[in-house]
């Protein structure tokens, strides 16, 4: 017995993350020296080094080892962390075959800029998005992973069984915010769909929608992973005696034959609660309408499952225009005061949620730049998680959310070198993670700004 507790201490406290001695083929390719290390876990090395290999981290320790032929990088006292990862985004804006052709390379040079290195699409232009993760994996464009999802519904339109919130515009810079005479809390139907958001009472279903035949949804499943898609993205609203739920576990299903993911928009205690119990995958919303303080219930039964969930949380929390002090919503309109609710209870449910043991990763259900996505989504994150729990929630856990935990996400020898190099520390300051000084992907130098 004794033996066995040893060997489980070195192979688990001493081995995997303070890898001192190298493997002894080939020569490693990158050194970063002097830097502080965060390894996307919750710990870190205050001072010390990380050894990349064939785009492959092959050892982080508090020492740099003597290697002739390697690139240096003196980090000289920044932080090295895990690439960032965005498990909800939105990638092509307009028109997408114009998009593709003119925007594209700067576009995915944005995200690689501030600091993404892994991004899962969750609704785009099937066509257009297919392409685009052709274009990045054969290297004619450079850029993040992407991770692409197909669509697939499960009940008919008149039920309203909706898929909710588009990832609207940017927030207000300088002088935009453009469309301010429109009627405060989004009276009409012009504007982000988070609005009038079909799960929110009182435009949520009273009557059951009319179901899809399951081999016709089972068809659909099969059509979007046979053209290559990653994931098939469902949204969920349960109406009131409908086939919500019964269609949602057909789709998981025969993406499990499949071996591809179900993610699921879910933004009510009630339909993430149907979600869990079809089985999902991947919630890639916090549940921001319900109560969940006053039913720990149901939060036991949904941090049990397992089953990862997405933040999102920064989609109801207002920002203001610079130049006259407006609060707006995420397309720019005046906020919705009728929604703040979401903006409170968003990250209530999140921290009761992660107290049970989810986990919680990254998301942002955006379109516009990363890096001021990233800033709006840091305002609703720290009011209910610590700056270490934040560097988690964007790495380690948004790798395990998007599926890819076993080669993203931490820094451990054999993982893929995706990491990022912060000028400031994260952990005094979480805005410090909009300083990227350098990105590398898959070992190679990518992003330098210093």
């Amino acid at each position: 017995m004794k033996r066995t507790l040893a060997v489980i201490c070195l192979g688990v406290v001493c081995g995997p993350w303070y890898s001192q001695t190298l493997p002894a083929q080939g020569t490693p390719s990158l050194i970063i020296t002097n830097a502080r290390i965060l390894d996307g876990t919750g710990r870190q090395i205050p001072r010390g080094a990380v050894v990349v290999r064939d785009g492959t981290i092959v050892s982080v320790s508090d020492a740099a080892p003597a290697v002739q032929g390697a690139r240096i990088i003196d980090a000289k006292g920044m932080t090295v962390m895990p690439g960032f990862i965005d498990g909800h985004r939105h990638v092509i804006r307009g028109d997408a075959a114009q998009w593709l052709s003119q925007e594209a390379p700067e576009r995915m040079r944005e995200y690689l800029e501030s600091g993404f290195t892994t991004i899962l699409s969750a609704g785009d232009s099937q066509e257009q998005i297919l392409e685009l993760r052709r274009r990045l994996q054969a290297g004619e464009i450079t850029g993040p992973t992407l991770i692409v999802t197909g669509r697939v519904g499960l009940a008919g339109r008149a039920g309203g069984a909706g898929g909710g919130a588009a990832r609207g515009a940017p927030p207000a810079q300088g002088g935009q915010g453009g469309g301010r005479g429109a009627a405060a809390g989004g009276g009409g139907r012009g504007g982000d769909p988070a609005r009038f958001d079909v799960s929110r009472p009182p435009l949520r279903p009273t009557v059951a929608a009319p179901a899809i035949p399951h081999e016709q949804t089972r068809a659909a499943v099969q059509a979007l992973a046979k053209a290559g898609v990653d994931a098939i993205k469902t949204g969920i609203t349960v109406t009131p005696g409908g086939p919500e739920k019964d269609t949602l576990k057909v789709v998981v299903e025969e993406t499990r034959k499949l071996g591809i993911l179900t993610v699921t928009h879910a933004v009510t205690v009630e339909d993430t609660l149907a979600a869990v119990e079809a089985g999902v995958d991947v919630l890639v919303h916090s549940p921001h309408i319900g109560r969940l303080d006053e039913d720990p219930a149901a939060v036991e039964k949904i941090a049990k499952a397992g089953i990862p969930m997405m933040s999102t949380l920064a989609i109801f929390v207002p920002h203001f225009a610079s130049d006259d002090n407006t609060p707006l919503f995420r397309d720019n309109l005046p906020f919705p005061w009728d929604t703040l609710s979401s903006a409170g209870q968003g990250p209530v449910n999140a921290r009761l949620l992660w107290e049970a043991g989810i986990t919680y990763g990254y998301g942002t259900d955006t379109s516009y730049h990363p890096r001021e996505s990233l800033r709006h989504e840091l305002t609703p994150l720290r009011l209910v998680f610590s700056p270490r729990d934040i560097v988690r929630i964007l790495t380690r856990n948004a790798a395990m959310a998007v599926g890819r935990g076993d080669r993203i996400g931490t820094l451990e020898p054999g993982k893929l070198a995706d990491l990022v190099l912060i000028d400031g520390d994260p952990l005094a300051d979480i805005d410090d993670l909009l300083n990227v000084a350098v990105v590398i992907k898959g070992g190679r130098v990518v992003v330098d700004t210093r």
